[in-house]
């Protein structure tokens, strides 16, 4: 019996893949993004209350309301923008969840969708789940800017969205206000969707501000953002994400989002709502944690004398493994962990371009852990040939 066209060219996810060969080995695992320090304590402590007194029922599909009431609330002090609780928020399974639901709501077969290249990995699989075309169009590294006419062409060919990242993964670029208000233009212009990832949207190194494009004149009936708390409070195991935009658009979004999933954990939005109320201490204490692990890893890399781009946001580093003798990233990437005990992801997996020197290491991990990989990487040069 036949299988699906539309999947028949997937392969399994690579970052995920790395984990694995990681763990094998035993490796230090710099690949998948997660942290290896706990959330806050008053987020686990009322788990913990939720898990003797509940809710464990079902909550409302499109989420639980006093999670939507504080959200909503963080939003607008953060953005400016204000987003009705009721009618302008889907609570999701992840921010995975959030822009497929997103991407599904707007996007027909054969539409066209322009993503910016290198690019999270979801966002490809996703146009192709939706039957529409990915038009891809290139960050020119080192400082990842984009060709203005280059994004035009992609408007001008029919793509009905943008895919936004911002700050991106995997290169860390935090897009400035002129490069949003150009996009922003080109979408007034063009009548498209900006469909935005912001999900590392308070990890930031200073001078780096983030801009929310919905926050520009005209632009909040346009974009549809999708975002998560993974990031923000070290819980990315809840999947919890959500996805804000106008009312017209949300009310397709909870739609798809009921016949996906039907809705996020009931304890975990209880729990989790108390960390959408912390105070701005909170996320100007991220910022110095998360900066003081750049510095370290990063310091550390440069110590060792190796080549690589250092983020503005974020908590990646594109490592360049041009002068190492391999043409495949992917071979690169599985020595660095049989050989040295560090798990990377190869750079290509990002990239529609050819592009097979870089991989990317994550940091998002304990003093301890960062100074063990560093460590380990000291062997590093015994993979040159």
């Amino acid at each position: 019996m036949q299988l699906s066209n539309r999947t028949a060219t997937f392969t399994d996810s690579v970052i995920r893949r790395m984990t694995r060969i990681s763990n094998q080995h035993g490796a230090i695992n710099l690949s998948q993004g997660f942290p290896d320090f706990d959330p806050p304590k008053e987020i686990t402590t009322r788990l913990s209350e939720a898990a003797l007194t509940g809710p464990h029922q079902y909550a409302i599909t499109f989420g639980a309301p006093n999670f939507r009431q504080a959200l909503s609330r963080k939003q607008e002090h953060f953005s400016g923008v204000h987003y009705d609780p009721e009618t302008e928020i889907v609570v999701t399974c992840g921010s995975t969840e959030a822009m497929m639901a997103a991407m599904m709501s707007v996007t027909n077969p054969g539409d066209k969708v322009a993503i910016f290249s290198p690019f999270y990995e979801n966002y490809g699989a996703d146009t192709i789940l939706c039957g529409a075309e990915p038009i891809y169009i290139p960050l020119v590294p080192p400082a990842f800017t984009f060709d203005a006419n280059l994004l035009e062409d992609a408007f001008k060919a029919g793509a009905k969205a943008l895919i936004l990242c911002n700050p991106s993964n995997p290169c860390g670029k935090v897009f400035t206000l002129p490069e949003l208000e150009l996009i922003a233009s080109l979408a007034k212009k063009y009548d498209a969707w900006v469909i935005t990832d912001e999900v590392y949207e308070h990890i930031l190194y200073e001078p780096n501000r983030h801009v929310y494009i919905a926050s520009l004149p005209g632009m909040k009936e346009r974009v549809i953002e999708c975002s998560s708390l993974s990031k923000t409070y070290s819980i990315t195991g809840w999947r919890l994400g959500y996805v804000l935009g106008n009312a017209q658009v949300i009310d397709r979004v909870k739609k798809t989002h009921d016949f996906l999933t039907v809705g996020a954990a009931a304890p975990l939005m209880e729990a989790a709502t108390v960390g959408l109320q912390f105070g701005d201490e909170y996320y100007k204490e991220l910022q110095n944690h998360y900066t003081h692990m750049k510095n370290l890893f990063c310091g550390g890399l440069r110590n060792l004398g190796l080549r690589f781009t250092e983020p503005q946001g974020a908590y990646y580093v594109l490592l360049d493994i041009s002068d190492f003798g391999y043409k495949s990233d992917l071979e690169f990437a599985e020595d660095l962990i049989k050989k040295v005990g560090v798990a990377s992801v190869p750079g290509s997996s990002f990239f529609k371009e050819d592009v097979n020197h870089l991989v990317r290491f994550h940091f998002a991990k304990k003093d301890e852990t960062l100074l063990a990989a560093l460590n380990k990487l000291e062997k590093i040069n015994t993979l040159k040939k």
